[in-house]
């Protein structure tokens, strides 16, 4: 299965992009056909409608996206939602080309709240690509990195998302 993951944080030094470095890891240690997208890293043209012309990094992170049978995005929560970076990068998802995917969500907050929201607002857009979605996501506050490490209890929670995402996108098969 292609598989993509994508951090959705738009900072250089992002918690976020630690976490889903360890999710990429993992997940190409099962599975070799995967993309990694790195918010971080730039070149993602903002959203200015159908017509316009956009960067290859642009164009290709959404053709990554599209091909992939499974999503695992992470995402920080800013001001009670998931990045705009990330939203944006959507904005380039031709809805018609995801029916049948499967996602998994990891979902990073400085501390214990807005989880729920953040979740329930992902799980909705995944829904208008008509993309099913582990109901099992990870929620990890900044805490559980510490100097670029990341906790056994929060890596066996990552991995379990990946595995479990796995096994659900096999099942829609």
């Amino acid at each position: 299965m292609k598989t993509v993951v994508i951090s959705g944080s738009p900072r250089k030094t992002a918690n976020t992009q630690i976490m889903m470095k360890f999710v990429y890891d993992y997940a190409k240690s099962k599975n070799q056909d995967i993309k990694f997208i790195n918010l971080s890293e730039g070149g993602i043209d903002y959203f200015s409608g159908s017509n316009e012309n956009y960067s290859q990094t642009t164009l290709q992170a959404a053709k990554d996206i599209m091909d992939a049978d499974v999503w695992i995005i992470g995402t920080p929560i800013y001001n009670s939602f998931f990045s705009a970076a990330l939203k944006n990068l959507f904005e380039f998802v031709n809805y018609k080309s995801t029916a049948g995917k499967t996602a998994g969500l990891a979902i990073l907050a400085s501390g214990n709240i807005g989880f729920i929201d953040v979740q329930t607002l992902l799980t909705q857009l995944m829904s208008y690509f008509r993309v099913v979605t582990n109901p099992k996501a990870v929620f990890m506050t900044v805490d559980a990195i510490k100097d670029g490490q990341i906790g056994e209890n929060e890596k066996t929670k990552l991995k379990e998302l990946v595995d479990e995402t796995m096994l659900l996108a096999s099942r829609q098969k």
